[in-house]
């Protein structure tokens, strides 16, 4: 019953002692020490990008890194020694670049289950895997439907699922350095790539099929086992670059370019020009004075040398990276003059620092170094 005051009225009661609420408990970051002292310095719930030091994780993905970056879209956590991810990753809704290179992923359980589930498998766009130990394309990854670049390469891949098909957004595909020895057909069929890496692989041959690949520009094939390319493989008309160095088929085509003796004729004329012995006309038949002007010299600056009939044919092929795209023809006065170490190629803009290294690999010291585009 309310107390009555002194006018007669009635009192209110007056308000009680207010509840005190109690905090909502702040999420725990499980990782060690040092790491979680570095995500607590970062932590913000706006933060959309984080880079984890190279260091060595004794786990998976820190528990609670979704809630202490719940807004993250960029996680880059190469070189840190992971062997899993763990489940903490289905939980970064906004994640749409993850760059995990240099790792130790690949056993059982490096990936989480349901991660074809996730929203992650809706909004992950770039995922970079290269430098780790998968033996396989996990089944998982072709399950994130919105990926349009995938980075396997330097792994221990030893083939292409044919279900990597189901990456219909895929733009950019880098698998090289592995031992894959065999492209699926089944590879034609992603009608939004534009950049296939299989350089440094064991490939024998390239399936006709890769041809429907109307978006393709740019396919590195360096450095495997191809003997032969598909004629079809011209129907690629939006193909800007094509490089096929270090394949028994550019190798065997270079040492087929055979080297014929000099005559003695030839070799008496070459004396003659290059030590500038002097003669006349009447000194000479009409067909010795003639043949002796017909000397032409090697396009070698460091040579000096000439020619007549015999000499080395030298082709380059320059890739479409490089300032030619058209194959250029020397003709040498000798095999020496092919060589790494002067060759007039050296001197040439359009020769990259690393061609000396690779035509020391062929046989007759002749041209070496093939980018054929």
């Amino acid at each position: 019953m309310a107390a009555a005051g002194g006018d007669g009225s009635e009192l209110e009661p007056g308000p009680g002692p207010e509840l005190a609420m109690e905090p909502e408990p702040e999420p725990e970051l499980e990782a060690e020490p040092a790491l979680a002292a570095e995500l607590s310095a970062r932590r913000s719930a706006e933060a959309r990008r984080l880079v984890l030091s190279p260091r060595r994780l004794s786990g998976p993905l820190p528990a609670g890194l979704s809630q202490w970056f719940p807004a993250l879209e960029v996680l880059d956590v190469s070189g840190t020694g992971l062997t899993e991810m763990g489940t903490e990753l289905l939980s970064l809704p906004c994640l749409h670049t993850l760059l995990a290179k240099n790792n130790r992923l690949g056993g059982p359980g490096s990936l989480p289950k349901g991660l074809g589930q996730a929203p992650l498998a809706r909004s992950l766009r770039v995922l970079n895997l290269s430098g780790n130990r998968f033996s396989e394309v996990p089944p998982a990854l072709l399950q994130l439907r919105g990926l349009r670049s995938l980075s396997l390469g330097g792994n221990r891949l030893q083939g292409i699922p044919p279900d990597i098909q189901e990456l219909h957004s895929l733009e950019f595909l880098y698998l090289g350095g592995n031992f894959i020895t065999a492209i699926p057909p089944e590879l034609a069929k992603l009608p939004s790539l534009r950049y296939l890496v299989l350089c440094d692989n064991k490939i024998q041959s390239i399936p006709p099929q890769l041809a429907q690949l109307h978006s393709l520009r740019s396919l590195s094939l360096h450095n495997n086992l191809l003997t032969y390319l598909p004629r079809e493989i011209l129907n690629l008309v939006h193909l800007d670059e094509l490089s096929l160095r270090g394949n028994p088929l550019v190798v065997r085509f270079v040492r087929d370019l055979t080297y014929n003796p000099p005559s003695l004729q030839e070799l008496a004329g070459r004396t003659v020009k290059t030590r500038n012995i002097p003669y006349t006309p009447s000194d000479l038949p009409e067909s010795l004075v003639r043949y002796l002007s017909l000397a032409s010299n090697c396009p070698n600056p460091k040579c000096g040398g000439v020619y007549f009939d015999s000499c080395v044919r030298q082709i380059k092929f320059v890739d479409f990276c490089g300032k030619y795209r058209l194959p250029l023809m020397h003709y040498l006065c000798s095999p020496e003059c092919s060589s790494p170490f002067s060759s007039a190629s050296q001197s040439s803009t359009s020769q990259s620092e690393s061609d000396s290294e690779d035509e020391a690999s062929v046989a007759a010291h002749r041209m070496q170094k093939v980018l054929l585009g």
